[in-house]
């Protein structure tokens, strides 16, 4: 059974490939994000299965572009879009077994579920992963962490897709992990992971869990809308720290805002953009240089393009004298003759 297309597409929809899974042409993907902002996706996938990926890079020309994105937690998608072809890695490629201490789980798990799933099995060690708001596959590719402990602590390996939809097995130490950082070719597509827990009391570890859920509540604005921290934090430093000292704590551009409660952290307040968010970012890039000399690295990851300049392209002589004096105290362009004087 073929996918469910909704054309139209700027990619020839004939140029893709037969799935079992769903193709989208123009998804609101950025509406679909944690920030609940950005453009669409020219066309978005979801794969039925690791098989049905698999088939579909194979196939794809190599022509169109991949972007790979999981839960939209840590993302921020531009106001113009994201062209070619968007793989989003959900419930197809999401599951979660458990065997002689071992956790193999399909990237497009959250990493919450995983540390639920852990749990429930008597396994220590991974309750981290319910600070970590996204997908094993994003947890992987940026080794992200929380409390302590990144994904590479606990990692015995995983098994990604190039781009021509072959599997590779690859063992932790060949993964190059580091802060916030994964040396695979960031252009294969992690599609399982397999996690290393310790045998543990389960009531220690449900206290736990927890603990991180309410620290989590009390020092980061959980209930609104954002994508957890923007920036990495620098060698020996606190990236909100950092943000605080040059006075950015709840500085403002547009309908984004830094966080009162946690600095390191932007809020979409109702009516932000895309571009408010990465201008606001910018700016407190920009601050925390002129005052500590560090420059701070995203965290977020960014994709798509900027929307196009709204400002219309005055003609030529737009600011010529003759024009200029035509024009009312207001405003107003009465160059056609039409002064109301």
């Amino acid at each position: 059974m073929n996918a469910r297309c909704e054309p139209p597409s700027s990619v020839p929809m004939e140029w893709l490939p037969p799935v079992r899974g769903r193709l989208t042409a123009n998804a609101a993907i950025g509406r679909q994000t944690w920030f609940g902002v950005g453009g669409v996706a020219e066309v978005l996938f979801q794969p039925a299965d690791d098989e049905d990926l698999a088939a579909f890079l194979a196939a794809l020309p190599t022509e169109i572009p991949v972007t790979v994105i999981g839960a939209g937690s840590n993302l921020l998608v531009r106001d113009g879009g994201v062209p070619g072809a968007t793989i989003r890695l959900g419930r197809g490629v999401g599951s979660i077994a458990i065997a002689q201490g071992v956790v193999h789980v399909g990237a497009g798990a959250l990493d919450r579920l995983v540390a639920v799933a852990a749990a429930k099995a008597g396994l220590a060690g991974l309750e981290f992963l319910s600070g970590i708001p996204g997908t094993i596959g994003g947890s992987l590719r940026m080794n992200a962490g929380a409390y302590g402990v990144e994904i590479g602590d606990v990692l015995v390996s995983a098994t990604a897709l190039d781009r021509g939809g072959r599997g590779h097995v690859i063992d932790r130490a060949a993964m190059a992990l580091s802060y916030r950082h994964c040396g695979i070719d960031p252009g294969w597509i992690f599609i399982e992971a397999r996690l290393r827990g310790i045998p543990g009391e389960r009531t220690e570890i449900a206290k736990r869990l927890m603990e991180i859920r309410a620290t989590r509540e009390a020092t980061q604005p959980i209930r609104a809308r954002t994508s957890g921290s923007t920036f990495a934090n620098p060698p020996g430093q606190s990236a909100w720290q950092l943000i605080d000292a040059a006075g950015c704590r709840g500085l403002a551009r547009g309908g984004a805002m830094v966080s009162h409660k946690h600095a390191n952290f932007l809020i979409n307040t109702g009516s932000a953009t895309a571009a408010d968010i990465e201008d606001l970012a910018e700016e407190v890039r920009r601050r925390v240089h002129e005052t500590s000399g560090i420059v701070l690295e995203w965290e977020i990851q960014r994709i798509g393009r900027p929307a196009p300049d709204p400002r219309p392209i005055e003609p030529e002589n737009a600011h010529h004298p003759s024009r200029m004096a035509l024009q009312g105290r207001f405003g107003e362009d009465y160059s056609d003759g039409s002064s109301p004087l």
